[in-house]
């Protein structure tokens, strides 16, 4: 660990922390789901919680050393200056942090399979371990490594898939085991404000990317349509939130998201309304923390 208060505080800020919310959040929605259905495991789900933020740093630091190399962290960066790019943390550095976390995530991933599985689900836990070193892999290759894909204008559906569908159904399946077909609603309300918060992210970085040769959404449809899209998202979240509860509805408890609604109106008119990228900022945090408070009242919602 670095002595160097300030290369502390530079490592702490790698992390990317407002962004980790996100990883809280699908976990979250794995457990209450899976309490809903009566087979809550808080040692599974606190492992689940464990692992996902290992891979969350994970990505965001391979975002740091990525984007340096690649060009889109540079002068021309309009959003917070990160450590590569700023020559606080050297290059060499972040990929033994990147190590590091890959070291992490398998190892609590390793733990996580023989909690949920043991030596009965041998052939869960290889699959399982398959969409693991998958999660690693995709935190790395996002920005990082020859062809990442985030260049390429993919990063919001591996988002979807990865903060979505895996995150929930993963949690919910390690605790059930079961796949309970509605599940993929909830899984879907995920992914699509795990997409919102990058979209922010990619609408706040869009001069800056187009100038690295990034691809992000953005970059493809322009800010206008961008913005656009944003709304979608988070409409297509709160609907399948909706449609998960007109489904399989049971108590009025369970329409105890809307009192979150204000706040996702709030992001997609603000995301709308502002231009600059120093406007757009907080806006990433608020819908990282949005997404959260959503998924603890829906999630509270079905248990009650």
């Amino acid at each position: 660990m670095p002595q160097n208060p300030g290369l502390v505080k530079a490592w702490i800020s790698a992390f990317r922390p407002r962004t980790l919310p996100l990883a809280f959040s699908c976990i979250g929605m794995g457990g209450f789901m899976a309490a809903a259905y009566g087979a809550f495991d808080a040692v599974v789900v606190g492992l689940c919680v464990l692992t996902t933020l290992f891979l969350q740093i994970l990505s965001n630091l391979a975002n740091d050393y990525g984007d340096s190399i690649h060009g889109a962290d540079s002068e021309h960066r309009e959003g917070p200056k990160r450590a590569v790019q700023a020559g606080i943390i050297k290059a060499e550095h972040m990929k033994k942090g990147m190590a590091v976390f890959s070291l992490l995530s398998l190892v609590t991933g390793l733990l996580l399979l023989w909690v949920a599985f043991g030596k009965e689900g041998i052939y869960l836990f290889l699959i399982f371990l398959g969409l693991g070193l998958a999660s690693i892999w995709a935190a790395i290759s996002y920005t990082a490594g020859s062809n990442p894909y985030g260049y390429a204008g993919l990063g919001d559906v591996f988002v979807f898939i990865f903060f979505g569908l895996v995150g929930v159904l993963g949690t919910f399946f390690l605790q059930t085991r079961e796949l309970e077909p509605l599940v993929i609603l909830p899984a879907m309300v995920c992914g699509f404000f795990s997409m919102a918060v990058l979209n922010v992210n990619n609408i706040r970085d869009i001069n800056s990317d187009v100038l690295a040769g990034k691809r992000s959404i953005p970059v493809r449809i322009g800010p206008k349509r961008a913005r656009i899209y944003h709304i979608i998202l988070l409409m297509c979240g709160v609907t399948c939130a909706f449609a998960y509860v007109l489904l399989h509805f049971y108590s009025a408890w369970q329409f105890l998201f809307v009192l979150a609604l204000p706040l996702v109106i709030s992001n997609g008119v603000n995301v709308w309304r502002k231009k600059t990228s120093v406007e757009l900022d907080p806006y990433l945090k608020q819908m990282a923390i949005t997404t959260m408070l959503f998924v603890l009242l829906f999630g509270i919602g079905q248990v009650l």
